[in-house]
């Protein structure tokens, strides 16, 4: 455990940093599966609604710096292919 006046504080910054993150990233992960189900379900107007929302939290969670830019660009682009692929289909 830290000892130093510093070094008390930036533990207590990282947790709090670390349980902020963490809800983020359960949101995220919430929303992709989210787009899965409902695509899987076969429902393009339920699948494109929760593509909308998942696009924004994963726009949000990469400016705030709790996923790489390019990681939720990847899922952005994996989750949108899908969906694109049930209104063709259907």
């Amino acid at each position: 455990m830290a000892n130093h006046k510093s070094a008390l504080k930036r533990a207590r910054q990282s947790e709090t940093r670390r349980l902020r993150n963490k809800h983020y990233k359960t949101r995220v992960k919430t929303a992709i599966k989210q787009v899965k189900a409902s695509v899987e379900s076969g429902d393009p107007e339920k699948a494109r609604e929760n593509f909308k929302k998942a696009v924004s939290l994963l726009q949000k969670t990469a400016s705030k710096g709790v996923l790489h830019k390019n990681t939720a660009a990847r899922k952005i682009s994996r989750l949108a292919r899908q969906v694109n692929q049930l209104s063709i289909s259907s």
